[in-house]
């Protein structure tokens, strides 16, 4: 069985010192978890590699580990992907989110489309904060150690400005598939539509600005069963690293 593992932003990890572990870290890994001193448990803090530790104190005032071995070790896709993944309902946009890093995307950039949920600005931080927690425990789970960001809430229009003949958009009825134009040349981005889809003039915007309409087959796949399958495709074709 694996360590268990723990991002600790923020936290001076280095080999042969001795450490408090953060507040949540510790509540995750004595009260969850429940692990006791002498579990071995892997941290890392977003930046790539990873230390090997065990615990060596479990009280009230939390968790005290030891700080072994660092590893270089690297678990990211071979290519650098970006989704754009327009903001859909709750759940299943947390869906998205995480199994994206599952899969490797090196970024979420979510984006309000026409057909996307409203809020206010205040409830748009909030989602993104809580998207970053999810994508945290992602890579706790996944075993990446890199923390893909996630991009504040922008219109699509804005992020559509901003995009290229390297980005792909996906369109029902496209001319190619997505899997036709990845064996030619991977994209660096993947924008994904709300429920309902993207608007004529979405898909109108994309085109002038050179982005490439893909497909995903015959059926008409939910946004966030969309965005996983386009990762998967993608990330498959371009070569993925092994752990």
């Amino acid at each position: 069985m694996s360590a268990a593992r723990f991002c600790v932003e923020g936290m001076a990890l280095a080999e042969g010192s001795e450490a408090q572990l953060p507040e949540a870290a510790a509540h995750h890994a004595t009260r969850v978890l429940r692990l006791a001193a002498g579990d071995a448990i892997t941290l890392f803090d977003g930046r790539g590699g990873e230390f090997a530790a065990r615990l060596v104190r479990v009280d009230k005032r939390g968790a005290r580990v030891a700080i072994d071995t660092f590893s270089a070790i690297e678990r990211e896709a071979g290519v650098a992907l970006s989704l754009v993944m327009s903001v859909i309902a709750t759940d299943a946009m947390d869906i998205a989110v995480r199994k994206a890093v599952e899969l490797g995307a090196a970024r979420i950039e979510p984006v309000a489309a026409a057909r996307s949920q409203g809020g206010s600005q205040e409830r748009a931080a909030r989602r993104v904060e809580h998207w970053q927690q999810i994508v945290q425990a992602a890579c706790e789970q996944c075993g990446r150690n890199r923390i893909p960001p996630v991009a504040p809430i922008v219109p699509l229009d804005v992020r559509l400005d901003a995009a290229d003949a390297f980005d792909v958009i996906l369109a029902p009825g496209a001319a190619q598939s997505l899997t036709q134009h990845a064996m030619q040349a991977a994209p660096r981005s993947i924008i994904v539509g709300p429920e309902g889809g993207f608007t004529d003039a979405e898909l109108a915007r994309a085109a002038r600005r050179g982005v490439i309409p893909v497909h995903m087959g015959a059926r008409v796949l939910r946004a966030e069963t969309a965005a996983i399958a386009a990762l998967a495709t993608v990330i498959a074709i371009a070569g993925d690293a092994a752990g």
